[in-house]
């Protein structure tokens, strides 16, 4: 059976989609796009060969014109909401990109909606869709290397070189926060199979930041059981790049835990977990890799035709997300008040 899906959003990272994530999924067949700006239409007819025909400038008008199942949203943050909320009134099953909200209000209003239509709402959290990731996360849950204990996390990347006012990514709201570690805030949650409790955010911003807001930050978020997980992360660091997913140090009773993943949506080779058992005459080995048919985003939509399909919850669910989203507000919170701040729970 073929998930047909009306796609809303076709700026870079919407054609992103279309050029490479789609079509890594047979059972999902795109019949519409949706954009509000002619010119981002123009652009996937030329770059893509998607038919005029099949292009709208609302979601409304594409689901008047086409029979469809499902609704993925790539558009801009501010309109997740909205948007995921039209489809669902309409019937149409919802996956949209991260953040789902810009707040918790709108993130719960929006899960009314999905338990009040039955219709799924799912997150992208396309991070947990990696070998590296799910591997850590079952050594963690098995107790592999005895007890966790605490979490160190570096993220590094150069996004910097564009002139000041020239990227439209400097003047993003939280751009560190909201844009990125909003991955890492969900891989905490998954890899510790954990709520978090509170948080502590310190805006490290270098001189040469050229970013509106933080685009460099050290964050300290207690977790139950009172794990305490120490991440630092930069848009704007020097040193040596980290893959995206970051470099994860889990001290454990009995050794650590190192992983590290997601360099490529495609490239599962470099997908990499260590274990180091002792302390004195400690050994490392590689750990084997949990299988995937489908990585990334690709395994986001898999999930999402298997839930449909099932009438399951996803893993990533708009409700199972809660807690992802509470992390980063309460740490955008943070940053501001300069202060330990409550996670909601």
């Amino acid at each position: 059976m073929t998930t047909r899906l009306i796609h809303v959003g076709l700026g870079g990272f919407g054609l992103d989609w279309e050029r490479r994530r789609l079509p890594q999924v047979p059972e999902v067949e795109r019949v519409a796009c949706v954009d509000p700006e002619p010119s981002m239409l123009t652009r996937a007819q030329q770059r893509l060969g998607v038919s005029p025909e099949d292009c709208f400038a609302s979601l409304a008008e594409a689901l008047e014109a086409r029979e469809a199942d499902a609704v993925l949203i790539t558009a801009p943050v501010d309109g997740h909401v909205p948007l995921a909320i039209e489809a669902m009134r309409a019937g149409k099953h919802v996956v949209t990109e991260k953040p789902f909200a810009a707040n918790l209000a709108e993130a719960k209003e929006a899960i009314a909606v999905s338990e009040e239509t039955g219709r799924i709402l799912m997150v992208s959290q396309n991070y947990r869709y990696q070998p590296a990731a799910r591997t850590a996360a079952k050594l963690v849950a098995e107790q592999a290397v005895g007890a966790l204990g605490a979490v160190r996390i570096d993220f590094r990347k150069w996004a910097n070189d564009a002139e000041p006012g020239t990227n439209k990514h400097y003047r993003l709201r939280h751009p560190l926060l909201y844009d990125m570690a909003i991955h890492h805030f969900d891989l905490m949650r998954f890899i510790l199979g954990r709520e978090a409790r509170t948080v502590f955010t310190q805006i490290t911003d270098p001189p040469w930041s050229r970013f509106v807001e933080e685009a460099a930050a050290t964050v300290t978020v207690t977790f139950e059981d009172d794990i305490v997980v120490s991440y630092r992360g930069s848009w704007v660091s020097p040193g040596e790049p980290t893959t995206w997913s970051g470099d994860w140090h889990l001290e454990c009773e009995n050794g650590e835990i190192y992983w590290t993943g997601r360099s490529g949506e495609d490239d599962a080779p470099h997908e990499l977990v260590r274990v180091r058992r002792g302390t004195k005459e400690a050994k490392t080995e590689t750990a084997d890799l949990v299988e995937l048919s489908r990585l990334g985003r690709a395994g986001v939509l898999t999930e999402l035709v298997e839930s449909i399909k099932n009438g399951q919850e996803p893993e990533t669910s708009g409700r199972r997300n809660l807690g992802t989203l509470a992390l980063m507000e309460a740490a955008a919170r943070s940053a501001t008040s300069g202060q330990v701040e409550t996670v909601e729970r």
